[in-house]
Formats: C-alpha cells, sequence, structure tokens
C-alpha cells in the first residue's frame, strides 16, 4: 500500500501556481479511463467521426499523391471486415511491441543475474552525485544513435539508478524520457533520422526549386549544440521542479523491494562483472569486425552502415539482446546466481512477468492507430493546420515559431516524424522558400517541434510503456501522474529551444555542412 500523500497546507509548503497546474493536470490525467480502455473509446470516437466527416469535402490535395483527400467512413460493412480480419496483423505488427519485449529478454538476464546492479554500484563510486542527471541525460541524447533502444535501456536504467543513489526513482525515469524523446533533435553526432528527414526535405524544396539540393548533415551543428541546452535545460527541471514535487507528495510504494547497500561490491562480484565485462567486450569486437569491412552484408547496398536500409540498423534490438545477454550469463554463472539453463530462462520469464499490462495496452493501442491511419482524420488535421499558417502570411521569425507550435501540436496526433513531415513538408517548405526561409531552417523548426511534444502525448507508442516503468514504483502512477511529471520539461524545452533557435539564427552561425537559412542561398 503507497503511503498517504502529505497536504500541502502550510505557509511554507503553501503550493505555487506551477504546483497546482501540475496537480491540476495529475487529477484531471488520472481521472482519465485506463489507458487501455482510453484507446478503445478512441476507436469507437474514430469509427464515428469518420462516418460522419466522410461526406464532407476538403477541397485538399495529398502533397506527395496528388489525389485528393477525403476522410475513409469505417462504419460500412467493408470495413468493418476488414478491420477484424486485420486486428491480429495489427497488434503483432505494433513495432514498439517487438522492440521492447525482445531487448527486455536480454537486459532482464543481465538484471536477474546481478550484472547491471554491480555495475551501477562501480558507476556511481566514481560518478559525482550532483552530476547524475547531467550524465543520464547525455546517455539519453546518445540513445538516438540507436533508433528506439532508449526507450527500452535508458528510460528504465535512469530508475535504477536513482533509487540506487537514494534519489527518487521517478525523477530518473522522467529525466531519461526527456533526455530519449523530448530531445530528440538534439544529438552529439549524426543519427538515422538526419538522412530519413533530408529525404523528405530535399523532395519537397525541389517542388519550388528542382535543382535545388539538401544535404543529410544540414542541421547538424545546431542538433549538436541542442545538446548541450537540451542537457542543462532537463538537468534544471529535473532538480528545481520535478524532483522536489516528487519529494514532497509521491512517495514510492511501500513494498517496493529496498535498494541494497550500494557502497561496496564484494569480490566474487568484481570477479564476475570482470569476466562478464570482458565477454561483452569480446562480443562489441566480434560485431566490429563483422560489420567495419566494406563488404559487409550488415551494410546496406549502397555500402553505408547507419543508413535505416542497412540490416545493422534494422539488427540494433536484436543486438541489444545479445550485447546484455551475453555478460549476464557469463556474469550469473561466475557468481553462481545461475546454476543451471533453466535459471537463464526463468530470468527471462520473470522479465516478462511484469510485462502483462503493456501488452494489454499495445493492444488496443495498435488497433487505435490502425483506424485512425486508415480514416485519413490525421492527415486533414495536419494539412488543415498547414494552410492555416500559409494563409496568415507572417514574418519570417514569427512563421518560424508558429511551425514549431503547429509541429507540436500536430505531434500530439500523428507521432511518427517521417510521417509528419511528408504531409507538411511539401506545403510548408515551398511557401518558405518562397518568402527567403531555406528548407534546413524549415527542417530545424519541424524537428525542434516534433520533439518537445512526444513527452505529453498519450497517443506516442512508447508513453504506455513509459507508464508501465513509473508502476513499478508506484502502482496508482497513471497518464495524468506521467503527463503532470512531464509538462514542465515540454513548457520549458518550447520556450527555452526556440529562443536558442532564433538567437542561433541571429547570430548567423551554419545549422550544419550547408546548412543555409535563406533562399537563395547567400
Amino acid at each position: 500500500m503507497s503511503q498517504q500523500v502529505p497536504p500541502l497546507s502550510t505557509a511554507q509548503d503553501r503550493p505555487t501556481l506551477m504546483d497546482r497546474f501540475l496537480n491540476g493536470v495529475e487529477r484531471a490525467g488520472n481521472k482519465l479511463p485506463d489507458p487501455s480502455l482510453m484507446f478503445l473509446y478512441g476507436t469507437l470516437l474514430v469509427w464515428v467521426l469518420s462516418a460522419l466527416l466522410s461526406t464532407v469535402s476538403f477541397d485538399m490535395i495529398h502533397p506527395t499523391t496528388g489525389e485528393a483527400i477525403e476522410v475513409n467512413n469505417l462504419l460500412t460493412g467493408e470495413s468493418l471486415a476488414a478491420f477484424l480480419s486485420s486486428m491480429v496483423g495489427n497488434f503483432t505488427g505494433f513495432a514498439p511491441l517487438g522492440i521492447v519485449l525482445v531487448a527486455m529478454l536480454g537486459v532482464g538476464v543481465s538484471e536477474q543475474s546481478g550484472f547491471i546492479n554491480t555495475g551501477l554500484k562501480k558507476m556511481l563510486a566514481v560518478t559525482p552525485k550532483a552530476l547524475l542527471t547531467p550524465a543520464l541525460v547525455v546517455v539519453a541524447i546518445l540513445s538516438h544513435l540507436a533508433a528506439d533502444a532508449g526507450y527500452v535501456l535508458v528510460i528504465p536504467l535512469g530508475g535504477i539508478i536513482f533509487h540506487a543513489a537514494g534519489r527518487h526513482p521517478l525523477a530518473g525515469v522522467v529525466a531519461a524520457f526527456a533526455g530519449v524523446s523530448g530531445g530528440f533533435a538534439a544529438s552529439f553526432v549524426p543519427t538515422p533520422t538526419d538522412p530519413l528527414l533530408q529525404g523528405f526535405t530535399q523532395s519537397a524544396a525541389q517542388l519550388f526549386d528542382p535543382e535545388y539540393q539538401v544535404n543529410p548533415l544540414c542541421n547538424w551543428f545546431f542538433a549538436a549544440a541542442s545538446s548541450l541546452l537540451v542537457t542543462v535545460v532537463i538537468w534544471f527541471v529535473t532538480e528545481r521542479i520535478v524532483e522536489p514535487r516528487l519529494n514532497s507528495h509521491m512517495p514510492i510504494d511501500d513494498d517496493v523491494e529496498p535498494v541494497e547497500d550500494m557502497g561496496s561490491v564484494s569480490a566474487v562480484e568484481s570477479r564476475a562483472f570482470r569476466m562478464a565485462g570482458l565477454s561483452m567486450l569480446a562480443g562489441i569486437g566480434l560485431l566490429c569486425a563483422f560489420v567495419l569491412p566494406e563488404s559487409s552484408p550488415m551494410r546496406s547496398a549502397d555500402g553505408e552502415l547507419t543508413s535505416l536500409a542497412s540490416p545493422l540498423m534494422q539488427s540494433i534490438v536484436p543486438l541489444i539482446f545479445l550485447i546484455f545477454v551475453l555478460p549476464g550469463v557469463v556474469y550469473g554463472l561466475a557468481s553462481g546466481v545461475f546454476k543451471k539453463a533453466k535459471d537463464i530462462i526463468d530470468a527471462m520469464g520473470k522479465s516478462m512477468s511484469g510485462m502483462g499490462s503493456y501488452m494489454v495496452m499495445a493492444f488496443f493501442c495498435a488497433q487505435f492507430l490502425a483506424a485512425f491511419g486508415q480514416s485519413n482524420l490525421g492527415t486533414v488535421l495536419a494539412l488543415s493546420g498547414a494552410e492555416v499558417l500559409q494563409a496568415m502570411n507572417l514574418p519570417g521569425q514569427v512563421t518560424i515559431v508558429g511551425m514549431i507550435l503547429l509541429t507540436a501540436v500536430v505531434n500530439l496526433v500523428i507521432g511518427s516524424a517521417s510521417a509528419k513531415w511528408a504531409l507538411m513538408g511539401p506545403i510548408l517548405i515551398p511557401m518558405l522558400m518562397a518568402v527567403g526561409i531555406s528548407p534546413e531552417l524549415s527542417q530545424a523548426a519541424y524537428r525542434l517541434g516534433d520533439s518537445v511534444s512526444n513527452i505529453i502525448s498519450p497517443l506516442m507508442v512508447f508513453f504506455p510503456l513509459i507508464v508501465v516503468y513509473c508502476q513499478r514504483y508506484i502502482k496508482s502512477a497513471g497518464i495524468g501522474t506521467l503527463a503532470s511529471l512531464m509538462m514542465p520539461y515540454s513548457l520549458a524545452l518550447t520556450v527555452i529551444w526556440t529562443i536558442f533557435l532564433l538567437l542561433y539564427w541571429a547570430t548567423g552561425l551554419p545549422l550544419g555542412i550547408q546548412g543555409h537559412y535563406t533562399y537563395p542561398p547567400m
């Protein structure tokens, strides 16, 4: 049973305006139905809206196909039959489900064997407590290199690390979530997202200028500088706003297993950890020897390793499984935790036992996203917003701010960064090129807006998973709990990062390699 929330009634502890706002968000959010039911009701609502709006003519043309856009009625006999026949496929094809379960199998072995716990002891011994938050955020930003790995690896470890350090574990969960998802447009090094969005940007730019070329790294310098900004913002929000609020009225449940003494590592643990670490390094070395040669089958057809089409990038999650299961098994055997093969399988089973509620949510979320996509409601919303922004014909800086806010709002209903940009880019980029704003600057603004609202959108495909991570420590945590914790990050990143982009623009520093501000480039 969780402890009662202490009243905030004394003069010293009187809630601030921010406290009242966040408490209101939490109460309102937690009054929502269970996330699984919310996705079910959302699916029913999409069906009804699709039937009502299917008779309305929106006079919109799809920017990439050139076809007229209309809302598809999902309540016809044919549509309902097609939905029923695809229900299992929607669930099994729900991308985050496989990513989460496969990665958690490997991480579960490392966790149950004690490998991760010993690693945390050693890390905490050398990491100053004052720098724990920024260190976690930097790791979260670096996880952008490995697609969705941060959601299944860095975020739960954030909770474990903070709990082990004697801090509120949810502070670690939400700080990592903010770094992985809220700071998605920030990166110290190029990521697979760069060439993915560049392709859409170049296609849209060539609608206005058929000869225009966009460099895949046109936003890299700005993204690298943003990494430092995002780290500082998340650090400040975590330690000055979020964690004090958690400590004041969100105590963890009484039945959460206490963290064992993190101050020392036994001789047996040290020996097992060295052996496990060597096995991990050996595995990484073998992987490098396999992927680095130019003839490696892990490269894409054009020889790229970091292309989304390369087998290496498509194998990130299985590689996470192998990289964690190998040292986990070695550590468990060397320390005596694992005595037979069945112990390893039991460790995997235990890691899966806590994923039941997430799998139920994933089932209903998959059905909702399938229905929403088939209805075309999201497409109509995105294009309507882009047309309104186009019609307003605002000054350059104001237009960029409007584009950021529009993207942040649309992101609440269309989670895929590439899907949104495929819809909005062909409208916004030619419009902005006509008033002298480059495609590279438009892409930077889009990526910023796409990042800052990820962390407050219940329809973001990993959002239910983060709720599950929170429930490990506070069983009553729900969508409202997570949304209220993430709101300060979202607001701070939106305001400060937008100002940073405008100042970066004003200084004339390049956005990236051939990252122009103006069209035509000056």
